[in-house]
Formats: structure tokens, sequence, C-alpha cells
């Protein structure tokens, strides 16, 4: 059963994350991907876009996942070129209470320097195998 959970928690993470990516389709042939791995669990994703014959960072990717692993945080981070660092993009928590999963996504905000919810965005479904 926990193998179902976890199947459908990556189908859903891998949607959001491919929904993510399409923001620039021009760009979706050109990025290259790199994962980051602790004890087989996926911890973080960098994304490069390919300029000519180098790479660039593109977008960054942070997760975390409670004892069950299950994801609890999906973080992106895009590239601000101009400073020279990642800046944080968006925050999305998920929370589990019995057979439902609530999504709840957060926009970061630069003048409060936090995340922000975005309450129109948050999804609460009912999983039965759960």
């Amino acid at each position: 059963m926990k193998t179902k959970v976890s199947l459908k928690l990556m189908f859903l993470s891998a949607l959001l994350f491919t929904c993510g990516l399409n923001v620039s389709a021009d760009n979706k042939n050109n990025l290259i991907y790199n994962s980051e791995e602790v004890n087989g669990v996926m911890v973080g994703q960098t994304v490069y876009k390919t300029e000519g014959t180098t790479l660039a960072n593109y977008m960054k990717y942070n997760y975390k996942y409670d004892d069950q692993n299950r994801m609890t945080e999906s973080e992106a981070l895009k590239w601000n070129a101009n400073k020279n660092t990642w800046a944080n993009d968006l925050c999305i928590r998920y929370a589990y209470q019995g057979k439902s999963l609530t999504t709840t996504y957060y926009k970061w905000n630069n003048k409060k320097s936090e995340y922000v919810l975005v309450p129109e965005m948050t999804v609460t479904m009912d999983n039965p195998n759960m």
C-alpha cells in the first residue's frame, strides 16, 4: 500500500515539475537535468539550459520528505544571472491527514522576504488507497 501511495505522489510531483518547466516551451529541448539523491530518494534537482557549448543555471528544485518517505515540500528556485545566485520562486507543501492530501502553494514575495500563501491554488484530494 505504501508503494501505491509513493508512486502516486511521485507521479503528482513529476506532473507539477513538468508543468513548471513548460513555462518556457521554446527552451524545452535545451534543458539538462542533474538529480541529487540521498538513500535512494530524490532531494534535489538542478536544471541547466544549454547556451551554445556551455551550460547555464536555469532552475533548482529542493524536496523534503516525512518519516514515511512522503513528500512534504517542493521548492523551486530560479537562477538570477544579474546577482549570480539562486532566487526563491515557488514552494508547494503537502499535508497528509487520513485519506486526504492537501497541496498548498506559496509564491516568494521579495518585499516581505518570505513565501506568501496563494489560497486559490490550495487543493485537497481524497485518496481511498491511503
